[in-house]
């Protein structure tokens, strides 16, 4: 396992950065305030290529490493956890059609994904189904050559953005996958204002009142939207999401040093108070620690290994669980200005939160997590 990126690796992280400082860190908070993202944004990372970082270079995508895909989720995720979002929900979406699609739909829409020209999204949660997702309420049933689709999808993260949809709906009472266009009769979408944090990642319920697809739109074989096409989506998000949380605290890192340097207390700069001190200690180490088990993760995906999924699974849990403890340390550390929107460590703080439910929540990950131990040792 290597514990350092190649040259090549630091150049892409020296790239990310800058254009994430460039383009995307000016308007983080206009994205949480107007919950939306800003109109400058995606075509900035259409034009550098980022939007199909994660497919091949076959059909347009930069075949990224997944160590250096990680890295450009750490960087977006350090400017903006909303902008951040967007490279999971359409990566699902893209490596799903790459992994289960017919040659068809393949050929058809991965160019377009790599471009840009149609954004994904992935809508598996059910105002009554989250965890739970075998137990999905949404159905498909096949007439003729077409399936008609009936019922609700929530929290779906950049949905009211999205033009086309990886739906997981029952047929015959086994979760299938298929592809649903957000132009089709019968599919509407409201947008969710007024959650506490990811404000700017557009997250919608979607409706569907006997939205007809055709029988083509199908994604793998009937029965195998869960066990087969989700699960592979949640892993690549799971993936992208705890590489979100090593940025989203080291943007609470720097951002809580940069405070400690220059705010001044009893005539002297509160970052030579040692219990300060202590507090920043414990951020550069939880964030380096986060850091070493992603990049153990991404390196088991670039070598095949299946160790990776439950590397995957360590990943997400202990780096979503670091970011929350790390952006209450840099409110702290502000103090009174740490709960105002002037400071991004308050908008840090509730993005942090987030990171801790999507993709898996935090009790769902110590649950297959020591699952796993007690099986197998």
């Amino acid at each position: 396992m290597r514990t350092e990126l190649t040259a090549e690796q630091l150049a892409r992280k020296e790239e990310f950065r800058a254009f994430a400082d460039q383009h995307v860190v000016p308007y983080a908070a206009w994205n949480d305030r107007e919950e939306n993202l800003h109109e400058s944004i995606i075509p900035k990372m259409i034009e550098r290529g980022y939007i199909g970082s994660m497919l091949p270079a076959e059909y347009g995508g930069m075949e990224l490493d997944n160590v250096t895909l990680g890295v450009l989720n750490e960087e977006l995720g350090r400017a903006c956890s909303s902008t951040r979002v967007l490279l999971t929900v359409h990566g699902m979406l893209a490596l799903a059609l790459l992994r289960w699609g017919t040659r068809e739909q393949r050929d058809y829409y991965l160019p377009k994904l790599a471009k840009g020209e149609v954004i994904g999204g992935f809508a598996l949660s059910e105002p009554e189904v989250g965890s739970d997702a075998k137990s999905v309420k949404t159905t498909a049933v096949l007439e003729g050559d077409e399936y008609v689709l009936n019922g609700s999808k929530k929290w779906i993260s950049m949905g009211m953005l999205a033009d086309l949809f990886l739906v997981i709906a029952s047929l015959d009472g086994k979760p299938t996958a298929f592809l649903v266009e957000a132009d089709r009769a019968g599919f509407s979408r409201t947008h969710m204002k007024g959650l506490m944090g990811s404000r700017g990642s557009l997250i919608a319920e979607l409706h569907f009142d006997n939205c007809r697809i055709p029988k083509s739109n199908l994604v793998g074989r009937e029965g195998m939207g869960l066990t087969g096409v989700a699960l592979s989506c949640l892993d690549y998000g799971r993936y992208t999401v705890a590489w979100g949380c090593v940025g989203l605290a080291q943007g609470c890192l720097e951002a809580s040093v940069q405070y400690a340097k220059t705010r001044q207390q009893f005539g002297a700069p509160i970052g030579d108070n040692q219990l300060i001190q202590k507090m920043i200690t414990e951020m550069v180490v939880q964030v380096k620690a986060a850091r070493l088990l992603c990049y153990h993760a991404g390196h088991l995906k670039d070598v095949m290994n299946p160790d990776s999924i439950m590397e995957t699974w360590n990943a997400k849990y202990m780096a979503s669980v670091m970011v929350n403890k790390v952006a209450k340390d840099a409110v702290q550390i502000h103090g009174g200005n740490g709960v105002h929107p002037d400071y991004p460590v308050e908008r840090y703080f509730r993005d942090a939160k987030i990171n801790e439910i999507i993709e898996g929540s935090t009790q769902i990950h110590e649950f297959l997590i020591a699952k796993n131990v007690l099986r197998s040792m």
